[in-house]
C-alpha cells in the first residue's frame, strides 16, 4: 500500500479492507516511516474511545476492526456527499432490518462532549422555567408553538410567512392567496401541539397506538389515509425506498418504540424519534411532521426543553435526513438537533 498522510480516515479505510489486524500490521502498511508507532497507537486508542473502533486482545494480541457504530455516528459533511447525484451515490437503497435491533440499541449516540453541552442548556432551561410563573410559562410555550407550526409546515412545502401563521393560529385569519390544505395544516399542528401539551404522559411509555393518534390530528382534513400504510411510498431525491409490507411497518414501528422506552438518555430518545418515524415512513403522509411532534411531547414529557425548528434551513433538514436514509448516518440530524435545541433554551422561556 502506498504511504500517504496518517490520519483517523486512512486508519479506519484500512480496517474496513483488513478488520481484525493488529496495531504492528497497521503500522507497517500505512504509517512506518511517517509518524511514530507511538503516535499510531495514540490515534488508535482515540478511535476506540469515539466507538468507531472495537478491540479484542491484549497487548501485542491486540487486534482492531471497524465498530458497528462508525456508519452511525461518523461525521458526513452534507455538502460534500450531496456533490454526487442521486444515481451515482452508493446507498444502503432498502430498509435495513438490524438497525434497530443490533445496532442502534448497543451504541450512544452522542459524544460524551455533546451529552455535556446539552445537560448544561437542559439546566439553564430549568432555571430560567423555575423563575416563570405559570401564565408567563404558557405565554412562552404559546410562542414556541407557532414557530414550530410554522416551521414544520414550511418544511412541508406550506408558504405561510412566521407572521400570517401567527395571524391564522391566534386570530384564526386565513391569509389571502394561501391555499385551504395550506392553512388546515398549520391548524393541525397547533392542535397537535395543545393535544401533547395537555396530556403529556400520552406518550409515557411510547406505543404505536399514541402515534398513530397524532398522526391522525396532524392530517385530518388533508386526504391522507391514517394508520399504517398499506402500499408502497417513494421518497423524492433518493432511491432509498422504505418497507412496503404492512405487517413488517407494523412491527418496525413497535420495535422502534421499544427502542425509545429501553433508552434512559432523554436526548437520544427525541432524536431516535425524529429518525426512525420518517426512516420508516409508516404512513403515506405526514411522517416527518409527526417525527417532529413526537420527539417535542418525548422532551416536554420528561421537563425538557421543547424545540421549535425555527432557524432550520428546510433544504438543509431533508438533506440531512437523506443522509440517514441512504447511509444511516446520524451525523447531520444530530448536528440540527443541538442547534435547535440550543437556540429554543437561548430564545423561549
Amino acid at each position: 500500500m502506498k504511504k500517504q498522510k496518517l490520519t483517523a480516515n486512512l486508519i479506519i479505510d484500512y480496517l474496513k479492507a483488513h478488520p481484525g489486524i493488529s496495531s504492528k500490521e497497521i503500522y507497517d502498511n500505512t504509517s512506518a516511516g511517517l509518524v511514530s508507532y507511538v503516535t499510531l497507537q495514540r490515534m488508535l486508542a482515540d478511535l476506540v474511545k469515539k466507538d468507531f473502533l472495537n478491540f479484542k486482545g491484549s497487548g501485542k494480541g491486540t487486534k482492531y476492526e471497524v465498530s458497528e457504530a462508525y456508519q452511525i455516528i461518523h461525521e458526513i459533511d452534507p455538502q460534500e456527499y450531496f456533490k454526487k447525484e442521486i444515481d451515482d451515490r452508493i446507498i444502503r437503497s432498502s430498509y435495513n432490518l438490524d438497525l434497530i435491533k443490533k445496532t442502534l440499541n448497543k451504541i450512544d449516540l452522542f459524544t460524551p462532549e455533546e451529552l455535556e453541552k446539552l445537560n448544561s442548556l437542559q439546566e439553564i432551561y430549568k432555571n430560567k422555567t423555575a423563575q416563570l410563573t405559570e401564565a408567563e410559562y404558557k405565554r412562552e410555550l404559546e410562542r414556541l408553538a407557532i414557530d414550530l407550526s410554522w416551521k414544520s409546515s414550511q418544511i412541508e412545502g406550506n408558504t405561510y410567512s412566521l407572521l400570517e401563521t401567527e395571524r391564522l393560529l391566534k386570530d384564526k385569519e386565513t391569509a389571502a392567496g394561501k391555499t385551504k390544505d395550506e392553512a388546515v395544516m398549520l391548524l393541525n399542528h397547533k392542535d397537535a401541539i395543545d393535544f401533547i401539551v395537555s396530556d403529556q404522559e400520552y406518550v409515557k411509555p411510547l406505543l404505536l397506538r399514541a402515534i398513530e393518534d397524532i398522526h391522525s390530528i396532524l392530517v385530518k382534513e388533508l386526504g391522507v389515509e391514517r394508520n399504517i400504510r398499506k402500499r408502497t411510498v417513494g421518497i423524492s431525491g433518493t432511491n432509498y425506498r422504505p418497507l412496503d409490507n404492512e405487517f413488517q411497518i407494523k412491527e418496525a414501528m413497535e420495535e422502534m418504540c421499544s427502542l425509545v422506552n429501553l433508552k434512559e438518555n432523554v436526548f437520544e430518545k427525541a432524536l431516535l424519534i425524529l429518525l426512525l418515524i420518517s426512516y420508516i415512513q409508516p404512513f403515506n403522509d405526514g411522517n416527518k411532521r409527526t417525527a417532529r411532534i413526537i420527539s417535542n411531547a418525548i422532551l416536554m414529557v420528561n421537563q425538557y426543553c421543547p424545540i421549535s425548528f425555527r432557524t432550520v434551513d428546510s433544504v438543509e433538514y431533508k438533506k440531512a435526513m437523506l443522509i440517514f436514509y441512504e447511509q444511516n448516518n446520524i451525523s447531520a440530524v444530530k448536528k440540527i438537533f443541538i442547534g435547535q435545541f440550543e437556540f429554543a433554551v437561548n430564545t423561549y422561556f
